[in-house]
């Protein structure tokens, strides 16, 4: 099954090659890798606490004037037990899978985005679960060193084995139910080269099965605000190195997800 979604993953990925009429590539200009908005062809590879993370992401032409289009498919979580530190329940197969679509319009800043993820790893919904969202960003004004994000998006949820409201198992692949998201990301420019971002979201079950309503965030947790905060340093134009922290309202910084990327611009 792992195999099966990565190879899916990465043909679509390649699918989204970046064509002129005339058969050859278009060729992008540098683009601003601090920009939550920025589009680009990329490569990045990151060490965390729970293995190494993997990522690629594809420009295209969408077809509509004004607009930038991109792929990117991450892989994260490979080699856990290898690479992984503080915590005893890494192994050294994938964690988890992301395949994100992204949109934006040049001319008002606003971005679309549809976000397919797979977590192999078990949970109390299911024994492994995916999500598809579709969700709208809009940059504001920038205000001084900031630039904030707006997010606001609605997905679905799927499960494999889903645990049923008896606690019978569905076996095979079911619907779990809806939820929706509200976020936004945030910049702060410290000098041309070093930025940091914070990045909150809150989650919320809408519709589905009474499990799933009651417990997608953990047990009897309905919804869920997640934190993001990253220190980031810009080693040229097309390669920066950054520091993320992942952790949420009920899972303390120390013991969130840590990990160091480094981007290059292709």
């Amino acid at each position: 099954m792992k195999n099966t979604f990565v190879a899916l993953s990465l043909l679509a990925l390649q699918s989204s090659s970046v064509l002129a009429e005339n058969g050859q590539e278009i060729k992008k200009e540098v683009q601003d890798m601090s920009d939550p908005l920025a589009v680009y062809t990329q490569a990045g590879v990151g060490i965390t606490n729970k293995g190494l993370n993997i990522k690629v992401g594809k420009s295209y032409d969408p077809g509509t004037p004004k607009t930038m289009a991109m792929n990117v498919i991450e892989i994260k979580g490979l080699l856990g037990d290898t690479l992984g530190w503080n915590n005893d329940n890494n192994d050294n197969s994938v964690d988890f899978i992301r395949f994100r679509n992204f949109k934006v319009n040049t001319t008002n800043g606003r971005g679309s985005q549809i976000d397919f993820s797979y977590n192999f790893d078990q949970t109390n919904i299911a024994k492994k679960t995916g999500d598809i969202s579709y969700s709208l960003i809009q940059a504001l004004p920038k205000m001084g060193w900031f630039n904030f994000y707006p997010l606001a998006g609605v997905g679905a949820s799927f499960g494999k084995d889903v645990i049923e409201d008896d606690g019978a198992i569905d076996d095979g692949f079911s619907f779990n139910g809806v939820y929706g998201l509200v976020g936004m990301y945030g910049k702060m420019a410290i000098t041309d080269k070093i930025w940091l971002n914070y990045n909150p979201f809150w989650l919320t079950t809408v519709a589905g099965s009474d499990n799933y309503k009651d417990n997608a965030y953990g047990t009897k947790n309905s919804s869920l605000l997640t934190h993001e905060f990253a220190i980031n340093y810009q080693i040229n134009p097309k390669l920066n190195v950054r520091y993320f922290a992942n952790w949420n309202e009920d899972l303390n910084f120390s013991d969130g997800d840590h990990r160091i990327e480094v981007n290059y611009q292709l």
